[in-house]
């Protein structure tokens, strides 16, 4: 009887991806499992076909194999079932490994652990860039015994639960997967006679200080990464990264917007009547700032080229000054008669606060239409 197309089997398309043929084959031998139908003759056929079309779609090669030259192309590659030439429990630990978190083929030592450092900065700091130094609370490698884990003069053994595969086969019911190895975690090794100084973990609690060049124009949230200046891995194993993640403080006048720079400049009542010119901070130093006569409070004025140069390229922004009128206070008598005269001599004239008037213009039209 001619086999079947494989495609057709487990009910794919031939351009169906890796993800699509795994869900395909899932589906089929959750249904047909022989487990699952013990006096199911037929269910154990498709079961078994069902597993030959996935080794050889599952395979990269073996399916470019199979889609130029058909079953020809991969004639005695295929299972055919429990007794043929592929491994039934490692075609489930690829497929099934992510349900029973089995499946990985890890070997050798651990990464070390990341780690993440909050360096606080001033806002000139960041924004012209430094070098600092930083003291990390780390992992290190032992030096007593090199990293190993292992006392000077022994060295690790053949883990004798997993024989030194770093994998163990295990059942979970109809199916037979690998898992880590949960006695050497992988590694395939045992420490029998563990160093003192570390306790057969190979690493030991230090603080490191490092140095960490800041480029200009970071902000709060960007981070840099030190390669290999985390903790160390157990037992010899590489050591992870430090992530320093930049923390600017708040400035007690500029708040910063990406690039541009905002602050709030007091003006006297006497300055936004008349005009004048102010000094103004940047960062950079002072800078002359004009106001124009008759300039209302919350005016905004643009100082270009006086905010920041972020880090990741682009224009320097701008400094956006927003003057606010101050009212004076701690009057003497005789400045309250000055203003008292100076508010008489205005005599309600509309055309000295044209924004007042329309205002109460408008409440009164308010008014009037309520009432009608």
């Amino acid at each position: 009887m001619a086999k079947r197309d494989y495609y057709d089997v487990l009910g794919v398309e031939k351009g169906a991806s890796d993800a699509e043929i795994k869900k395909a084959f899932r589906r089929i031998a959750m249904k047909y499992h022989p487990d699952r139908n013990p006096d199911g003759a037929d269910a154990e056929d498709k079961f078994k076909e069902a597993q030959e079309a996935y080794e050889i779609l599952g395979d990269e090669e073996k399916k470019a194999a199979y889609d130029r030259f058909g079953h020809a192309g991969v004639n005695g590659q295929g299972s055919g079932g429990f007794g043929g030439g592929g491994d039934f429990s490692d075609v489930f630990g690829d497929v099934f490994g992510d349900i029973f978190g089995g499946g990985g083929r890890s070997r050798g030592p651990a990464r070390g652990s990341d780690l993440r450092y909050d360096l606080q900065l001033d806002l000139e700091d960041a924004v012209r860039g430094k070098t600092v130094q930083i003291d990390v609370p780390t992992l290190t490698s032992c030096e007593t015994c090199d990293g190993s884990g292992a006392r000077k003069g022994s060295s690790p053994i053949t883990c004798t639960t997993c024989n030194g595969a770093g994998q163990v086969r295990m059942s979970q019911g109809f199916f037979s997967v690998q898992q880590t190895c949960p006695q050497c975690h992988g590694r395939g090794q045992m420490i029998s006679d563990p160093c003192g100084d570390c306790h057969g973990q190979g690493v030991k609690e230090e603080r490191k200080t490092l140095s960490v060049k800041i480029p200009a124009g970071v902000d709060t949230g960007d981070r840099i990464r030190l390669a290999g200046k985390g903790e160390a891995g157990p037992q010899g194993g590489p050591p992870g990264d430090l992530y320093v993640q930049m923390v600017v403080r708040d400035h007690p006048i500029f708040v910063r917007d990406n690039s541009n720079l905002h602050c709030e400049v007091p003006i006297s009542f006497a300055q936004a009547a008349l005009g004048g010119e102010i000094e103004v901070p940047t960062l950079s130093g002072k800078v002359k700032l004009k106001i124009p006569a008759e300039t209302q409070s919350g005016k905004l004025f643009r100082l270009r080229g006086k905010g920041v140069a972020p880090v990741r390229g682009g224009g320097v922004g701008d400094l956006l000054c927003r003057v606010v009128l101050e009212t004076p206070v701690n009057l003497s008598t005789e400045q309250r008669e000055l203003l008292e005269r100076f508010e008489e001599s205005l005599n309600g004239n509309s055309k000295h606060s044209p924004r007042s008037s329309n205002w109460f213009d408008g409440v009164k039209k308010f008014f009037d239409n309520l009432t009608s």
